[in-house]
């Protein structure tokens, strides 16, 4: 039997290896989309850079991702805590990284593997591709994940 924070989560937490792309597109994706029902917060195992790409890809579905600054895994939880329901994570090392809180910390793990779109080459529209790759899988699965249904609405 699912639990019910499992199947409805107050606080999400989308975690990926540098939290520049993956994490904080899936975090602005989910804010928007349902933001006023969940807490959503995003982290890497390690500190990237903020990716401008990222808000290329974003600013096409009317996102604005401008504001956001990668923090590591560890960061979040001296700042603020890891008070999470439920932790997505898109990368293998982020992945070891949460179930590894799973030890300290009252939360549920999922993962969600996604490619990395920094590592595709070719001209800088091929590159954005990827991006949009990435973006649309991302918004799939959050819709599938978190219908209104399943956060508890009709």
């Amino acid at each position: 039997m699912v639990s019910d924070r499992r199947k409805n989560p107050q606080a999400v937490l989308f975690a990926c290896g540098m939290n520049q792309v993956r994490s904080p597109m899936a975090a602005a994706i989910m804010q928007y989309f349902h933001g006023n029902r969940v807490f959503v917060e995003s982290a890497g195992v390690h500190k990237g850079e903020h990716d401008p790409f990222v808000d290329a890809v974003m600013d096409e579905i009317g996102i604005d991702t401008r504001k956001t600054k990668p923090k590591t895994i560890e960061e979040l939880e001296e700042w603020e805590g890891l008070n999470f329901d439920l932790v997505v994570t898109l990368a293998p090392d982020a992945h070891h990284t949460a179930l590894d809180l799973t030890r300290t910390n009252d939360m549920e793990v999922e993962y969600w593997p996604t490619p990395d779109p920094t590592l595709a080459q070719g001209s800088r529209e091929q590159r954005l591709d990827a991006y949009r790759q990435v973006r649309d899988m991302l918004m799939q699965r959050i819709r599938q994940r978190f219908t209104r249904s399943a956060m508890g609405n009709e």
